[in-house]
């Protein structure tokens, strides 16, 4: 970590580092540039490099840090989830809470960092980034939604080899795959607005990151 940077969000993967620079820019928010973002994302390319209390005290002790996040799937098991998150931070955060907020952790640590927490797609259910994405669906498009979350649950009684877990990375393809043009990243999809960044669904997460780096 030779570059230091004050606002500093921690992810398990790409993904999130290209989908959320756009969702909070249509949120009104100057992302900035490559070099000098306004908050800067380090993917972590797994959740287990993540979930290190060695990794956690490191990041929180870099210099001139003044916030720091960290984003998570909760995949099958959001209890567990936070659960070992939680204890990975304890080692540096002796007071972080026992429960997860709904509207996610935003807490001050000994030393006066921001340090929070947020678990997709809404720290509570399952899921994860693609679930979270879903929930931005346009209202006047939910005709096709429903029918392409049909077409994906007949798809796997048919030999689609995509797992249970991944249903929801499934699903959102598909819908994406029919839109004009066809097969949009996620990111592509925000920014050309297949998906509703300002989807009332996703405000939740939206002011969670504006507080949490105070960019409100």
């Amino acid at each position: 970590m030779a570059d230091s940077y004050p606002r500093v969000l921690l992810v398990e993967g790409k993904q999130d580092r290209f989908v959320i620079p756009e969702l909070i820019e249509a949120n009104g928010v100057s992302w900035g540039t490559r070099k000098n973002p306004v908050v800067f994302i380090r993917d972590y390319d797994g959740y287990q490099k993540l979930v290190d209390p060695d990794v956690i005290s490191t990041e929180l002790q870099a210099s001139g840090l003044s916030a720091l996040g960290i984003m998570i799937d909760a995949d099958d098991n959001p209890t567990g989830r936070w659960q070992s998150i939680r204890s990975a931070s304890l080692k540096s955060i002796p007071d972080i809470p026992e429960v997860l907020p709904e509207d996610g952790l935003i807490h001050t640590t000994p030393t006066g960092i921001k340090f929070g927490i947020w678990i997709m797609p809404d720290n509570n259910m399952r899921g994860m980034l693609e679930t979270f994405l879903t929930y931005m669906i346009p209202t006047d498009r939910e005709a096709l939604w429903q029918f392409a979350q049909a077409a994906t649950n007949e798809a796997k009684g048919k030999g689609a080899l995509f797992t249970n877990p991944h249903i929801d990375k499934a699903n959102i393809y598909t819908w994406l795959a029919w839109q004009n043009p066809p097969g949009r990243q996620l990111h592509q999809a925000i920014m050309e607005r297949m998906l509703n960044p300002n989807h009332p669904n996703a405000q939740k997460f939206v002011t969670w990151f504006k507080t949490l780096y105070d960019l409100m």
